[in-house]
């Protein structure tokens, strides 16, 4: 039986993800129109087609493969020298995937950081508190680089001259393979733009060595710290390095979309904003900022999180290859083949969530998380290639709200429209932009 789908166009489908608005909003299309299983062209695929599946039920059987289609991440391949991380082989994955695990997703290195994180979200308040009812915030931008901060502190360990310097090279980095991509128009030749970033690489890889050989001079072991466990596992100096770029590259936008778009569906909704600011108020009182521990306790601004990120996932697909034949709605896929993961459409299907458009944190209490299939909420990916950074993006994800809710309330602007757009994580295409003023508790 041949798994449906649109019929094969001669420029490899992308006349009409352009017309959709994007890969992303392609898939709601697709899906719509041929149900849980679609082949389509995806621009970029070694063989010019996938398989995308929508139905958490039947992403259970693709759960275990830990292959990634070399073709669609060869664009980060000049980021590493060892070899892309992305798409290293399973072998080689596992073990490297348990030690990024053991730092990141631990309790240690979350409550280590924690003070860091909450004195940049501190800053960015009180630089918004300046402009507090005279001119709007650009979430994103502002909270993109407040994440960008957040992660070279914690991978680079805090020990930063120039914390500055190395936001703006990763920066440069992005924006011209990112630009390249997705063919965005930047100033400046193609020359001049790829010197520009070639030249805030080779700073950014000086940066790492130097962190690197601070900590191997000083013998440290400290367990939550990223480039401590590296040496400490006896990792090669450029793998290393790599390994903090991959960090790094994984985590510069996730908590500020994150927080943004949460920022944007409050800003809609006031019910649930009172009843965030109420959770706040309750939990930490007259304190401006959470303590670690204080984050278990801010369960609703917990379910607020998770579901923007259902409606709006920082990342809005991921893609794998399977490395055997397997049989998926009763459609045989043979080995080789690139299986599509379009996780806005899984968080939109209307046989796991009702309503799905609607914005209703409340879907994610304990007792309605139980009754929903584990793959229906799949922000982070899933399988061995999932994120390894979840633990960490959700805690500062919180951290930041808790935060900025805390002290501030968020109006959108009138007049201003929020589109998404892929820009290789789902963003608004004209920022989002909010009016902020002071909150009284109580």
């Amino acid at each position: 039986m041949d798994i449906p789908g649109p019929a094969p166009q001669e420029d490899g489908g992308l006349g009409a993800i352009a017309a959709a608005g994007g890969l992303h909003t392609y898939q709601l299309h697709l899906h719509a129109a041929y149900g849980p299983v679609v082949r389509f062209q995806l621009p970029g695929s070694e063989t010019g087609t996938a398989v995308s599946v929508s139905d958490p039920v039947l992403l259970e059987a693709t759960a275990r493969i830990d292959k990634r289609p070399e073709q669609l991440f060869a664009f980060l391949a000049p980021l590493f020298e060892t070899g892309n991380l992305q798409v290293m082989p399973a072998g080689e994955h596992g073990p490297w995937r348990r030690l990024l695990l053991s730092v990141l997703a631990g309790r240690p290195s979350h409550e280590r950081h924690f003070a860091e994180f909450t004195a940049l979200t501190t800053e960015l308040a009180d630089r918004w508190a300046e402009r507090s009812g005279r001119e709007p915030v650009e979430l994103q931008k502002d909270l993109t680089a407040l994440s960008l901060r957040m992660i070279c502190t914690y991978a680079l360990g805090g020990r930063l001259a120039d914390p500055d310097g190395v936001v703006t090279a990763f920066e440069d980095v992005l924006t011209e393979r990112l630009g390249r991509l997705y063919r965005i128009p930047a100033p400046g030749s193609p020359e001049e733009r790829a010197e520009r970033a070639r030249q805030a690489l080779a700073h950014l890889r000086t940066t790492v060595d130097q962190v690197v050989a601070a900590h191997r001079s000083g013998n440290r072991t400290d367990r939550s710290d990223l480039i401590g466990a590296l040496v400490e596992a006896g990792e090669r100096p450029a793998r290393i390095r790599d390994t903090v770029m991959v960090t790094m590259l994984a985590a510069h936008h996730t908590t500020g979309v994150a927080v943004s778009w949460a920022l944007h569906l409050l800003g809609r909704h006031p019910e649930a904003t009172a009843r965030v600011a109420a959770e706040l108020d309750r939990v930490l009182g007259d304190r401006a900022a959470p303590g670690y521990a204080d984050l278990r306790r801010l369960t609703y601004l917990d379910m607020v999180v998770k579901e923007a990120m259902r409606l709006y996932p920082p990342g809005p697909y991921g893609a794998r290859e399977t490395t055997e034949p397997l049989v998926l709605g009763g459609y045989d896929i043979p080995a080789g083949t690139t299986v599509f993961y379009p996780f806005w459409a899984v968080h939109m299907n209307p046989e796991h969530w009702p309503e799905p458009e609607r914005f209703r944190p409340e879907r994610f209490t304990p007792e309605e998380e139980a009754g929903r299939h584990r793959l229906a909420y799949v922000p982070f990916g899933l399988g061995p290639r999932s994120c390894e950074g979840a633990g960490l993006a959700m805690v500062t994800a919180e951290l930041v709200l808790a935060v900025l809710l805390k002290r501030f309330r968020f109006r959108p602007v009138p007049g201003h429209e929020v589109t998404p757009v892929e820009r290789f994580v789902l963003r608004a295409a004209d920022d989002i932009r909010m009016t902020v003023t002071p909150r009284n508790p109580g």
